[in-house]
């Protein structure tokens, strides 16, 4: 790989290098991500979820390539994953303050702990692949969970 291919593929794996802040870089990817929520959020069901889907197959490769990079499977400095986990987890989602946040805690939620099957398609996965679909099925749970919290919280259907 060329040297300034690999200088665009670190910078965009690492979140603009939040993926080098030494303690929680997911957390601090997954921080990255607030305004690619906002764009997200400006956008249609149709166009999000072309934009979605564009941003997941580039994230699938560019992980791929970091890894290579970095010679390690999954590294921590990789935090694309967390960027896109955190769009699919605010996909739809009314753009408040709260519904950031507890979005946030959600999705951090999840990627942390991985119930199943999301350590599943982290291990079991090759390449981008594998660092990649655990976040975005993190993404799902934290989406879903936070739609009940929403609708709920609003009195359910009136």
């Amino acid at each position: 790989m060329d040297t300034i291919r690999e200088e665009i593929v670190v910078a965009a794996a690492t979140g603009v290098y939040t993926g080098y802040i030494p303690f929680a870089p997911g957390t601090f990817g997954t921080v990255a991500a607030i305004p690619f929520c906002f764009l997200l959020s400006l956008l249609g069901p149709i166009w999000g979820a072309l934009f979605l889907i564009g941003f997941f197959w580039g994230a699938v490769r560019i992980a791929g390539e970091a890894e290579e990079v970095f010679g390690k499977k999954d590294s921590g400095r990789i935090v694309i994953d967390e960027i896109v986990g955190f769009l699919v987890a605010l996909f739809l989602i009314p753009w408040t303050a709260k519904s950031l946040v507890v979005g946030f805690v959600l999705f951090r939620f999840f990627d942390i702990f991985k119930p199943y099957p999301i350590r599943m398609l982290e291990t079991r996965l090759p390449g981008g692949w594998g660092v990649v679909a655990d976040d975005v099925l993190a993404g799902v749970y934290a989406n879903v969970v936070l739609r009940c919290f929403l609708y709920f919280l609003q009195g359910g259907a009136q």
